[in-house]
């Protein structure tokens, strides 16, 4: 499969996966108490849309660099994008289902190290990608400010 088709697929199945898990509009959800810094709820998709649109293509780009430069090269950063992926569908789930702040955080710095890792390693391939990714690393960190609020304000 063409590389720029793969991560878009990969990353349109991630955020289909995650907004399943989604429940903003939950009981649970509603009652947690959250720092008046928090975004409005309609902020979230207008947000995350183009970042989705930016993760499948910068890690398109940076796999394609990536497969030029070698299979090994490749295949590391198709992994990283994976399991990328997978753990920010995750999170959703851990954090809404779950109905766990703490367990939402964990997943979350786990994803943060994650980001940073698929960044540098985009950005050993192809700038232009690294620099796609680059909102979507900010954005990233602060969800889990965000998350580390809500969790010690309901601990």
């Amino acid at each position: 499969m063409r590389p720029r088709l793969l991560t878009a697929a990969l990353t349109a199945a991630a955020a289909v996966a995650g907004s399943l898990g989604t429940r903003p509009e939950s009981d649970w959800y509603e009652s947690l108490d959250k720092p008046a810094w928090q975004p409005p709820g309609a902020a979230f998709p207008l947000v995350w849309t183009p970042l989705y649109g930016l993760i499948g293509w910068g890690t398109g780009r940076a796999l394609a660099a990536a497969q030029e430069t070698s299979a090994a090269d490749g295949r590391r950063v198709l992994a990283l994008t994976t399991a990328d992926l997978a753990t920010n569908a995750g999170w959703c789930w851990v954090f809404f289902a779950r109905q766990s702040p703490a367990a939402g955080l964990a997943v979350i710095l786990g994803l943060d190290a994650l980001n940073v890792a698929l960044l540098r390693e985009a950005a050993r391939h192809d700038r232009t990608a690294a620099a796609a990714l680059a909102p979507y690393v900010a954005w990233t960190g602060f969800a889990t400010a965000l998350n580390a609020s809500v969790w010690w304000r309901n601990r």
